[in-house]
């Protein structure tokens, strides 16, 4: 299958038969240079774009309003009909094959947690706040107790988020450290290394773009 060269995907991830995410990529032609809302709207047609290329239907996304704090909604079959979008929450679980969760970032970690064996997942935001306030662990809380997931059977992802010496807080290592002592093998918790300062051509950047710049956007779920 062709690559698509404004999504970026994990091996750790694309190793999962059925499982389906992908890593939205800055777009070279649309001025971002403005408020959240605005650059989000005129981002619009790039992410459905990038969907489709993923073979996922808008309708079945569910995203939420991202608060920076630690709440993980469930996307139950009968609550993700209709591109869901849950308030006040930075992180979103489902086990329901064909049901897509999705979070918007610019620096923030988006971190991919998937379990192959309950074929659950979650997607979570996890910046300074989140990361301080373990919102990753919670998700693995959340899939244990909802879907079953035993934490050593999780394979966890960080996707490029900004890093030290940019920025004076390494809460990506945070994550890492989180997830492990949640109950993740070491060998299954996954970090890219990149900083999305690093490449503006390739990211949007909130730190470096001083708050007007887009977002980047990550998808997942199993396939049906």
């Amino acid at each position: 299958m062709p690559e698509d060269p404004l999504i970026e995907s994990f091996p750790a991830l694309s190793k999962l038969n059925g499982l389906v995410h992908g890593f939205t990529l800055r777009h070279p032609d649309i001025d971002v240079k403005t408020d959240r809302e605005i650059a989000i709207a005129r981002l619009e047609q790039h992410f459905f774009d990038r969907l489709n290329f993923l073979g996922i239907s808008r309708e079945h996304v569910a995203t939420g309003e991202q608060v920076h704090g630690n709440n993980v909604e469930i996307v139950a079959a009968e609550t993700g009909v209709g591109n869901p979008h849950f308030p006040e929450t930075d992180g979103l679980a489902t086990a329901t094959a064909g049901q897509y969760l999705g979070i918007f970032v610019a620096d923030c970690g988006a971190v991919f947690l998937a379990d192959p064996v309950k074929r659950a997942c979650a997607v979570v935001h996890s910046g300074k706040n989140g990361t301080a306030q373990k919102i990753a662990p919670e998700a693995i809380r959340v899939m244990s107790e909802n879907f079953g997931s035993d934490p050593s059977d999780l394979v966890v992802q960080l996707a490029p988020c900004v890093r030290p010496p940019v920025y004076e807080i390494d809460f990506a290592a945070q994550i890492v450290s989180d997830c492990v002592a949640a109950g993740v093998p070491a060998s299954q918790v996954h970090d890219c290394g990149t900083c999305t300062s690093s490449d503006l051509d390739r990211y949007y950047s909130y730190r470096v773009e001083m708050g007007k710049t887009g977002r980047l956007f990550a998808v997942m779920g199993w396939a049906e």
